[in-house]
């Protein structure tokens, strides 16, 4: 009896982990490779976050501060080398594409002329709490880094404070890019 519930327990402790890892964040970044990350000492914010609660924002804005101060940078509130801009998609949105086809030989987005066809439409939904962060050059104002993670932003800030810090770090984990 001992081992067979022992077999549970493992069973069953496999799964949350194979479920916590299906709803982990994922982390994803880029750069310009022509950007010369070595000549960035400074940064400043072009655009905070926006969220519905204004902590949310701090802890955002403070979170990203601090990874970027660890990189040798040094927040500036004009002039700096690196403009930083944070966008949160905070509700579950919906985009509809549709596409048509068979209309009088004509085909892709629009209507080209008479005949029958078919319409397909294909709803696509945004992650609720996807956090994207993008560096721009102060000079040339080019985006030279981008990096977001879907699942950042939690539901419970007041719990969650520290996934949030821990996505964000992530994030910047290959700034500079080497």
């Amino acid at each position: 009896m001992k081992n067979h519930v022992e077999r549970v327990a493992l069973a069953l402790f496999l799964l949350l982990s194979i479920a916590a890892l299906a709803i982990a964040a994922k982390v994803v970044s880029d750069y310009d490779p022509n950007a010369n990350f070595s000549q960035y000492k400074t940064f400043m914010w072009v655009e905070r976050p926006h969220l519905d609660d204004p902590l949310m924002d701090d802890r955002v804005v403070n979170a990203i501060n601090t990874q970027l101060a660890a990189k040798g940078w040094t927040l500036v509130q004009d002039g700096a080398d690196v403009g930083v801009a944070a966008h949160v998609a905070t509700r579950r949105r919906h985009s509809l594409e549709t596409f048509y086809s068979g209309f009088g030989g004509g085909w892709g987005w629009h209507w080209w002329g008479g005949g029958m066809g078919i319409a397909t439409t294909h709803v696509n939904t945004y992650l609720v709490g996807t956090l994207v962060v993008d560096l721009f050059d102060g000079k040339t104002k080019h985006l030279i880094f981008r990096g977001w993670a879907t699942d950042a932003l939690p539901d419970d800030p007041k719990k969650e404070t520290k996934k949030l810090d821990n996505e964000i770090q992530k994030i910047f984990k290959d700034v500079p890019p080497k």
